[in-house]
């Protein structure tokens, strides 16, 4: 029997099943296994530069702008500086 408010049989509601997902493509085991080798391959060098873009590749979206490679990978240094000389400096604030 429907239901007043909304109009939809219960009983009909609880039979019905749901589908099964439709079953992987090719080309997304493909892109799995794609993904788990760039991973492989940035565990065992995380310096390579195209181990890097190809991980950048595949995280961005089609038509969109490319990835940024150019990232400090694990240098906790700062960044080399445009022409700050700290010796220079201590001397100027000495005089």
């Amino acid at each position: 029997m429907a239901d007043d408010k909304t109009g939809i049989d219960e009983r009909a509601k609880d039979s019905m099943s749901v589908a099964p997902p439709e079953p992987e493509s090719e080309a997304d085991v493909a892109k799995r296994h794609k993904e788990k080798s760039i991973e492989e391959r940035l565990q065992r060098n995380p310096e390579s530069k195209q181990a890097r873009l190809d991980e950048g590749v595949e995280e961005s979206m089609d038509a969109s702008d490319p990835p940024a490679t150019t990232q400090p990978v694990h240098s906790h240094d700062p960044a080399p500086s445009s022409g700050y000389d700290e010796e220079a400096e201590r001397k100027r604030q000495k005089d």
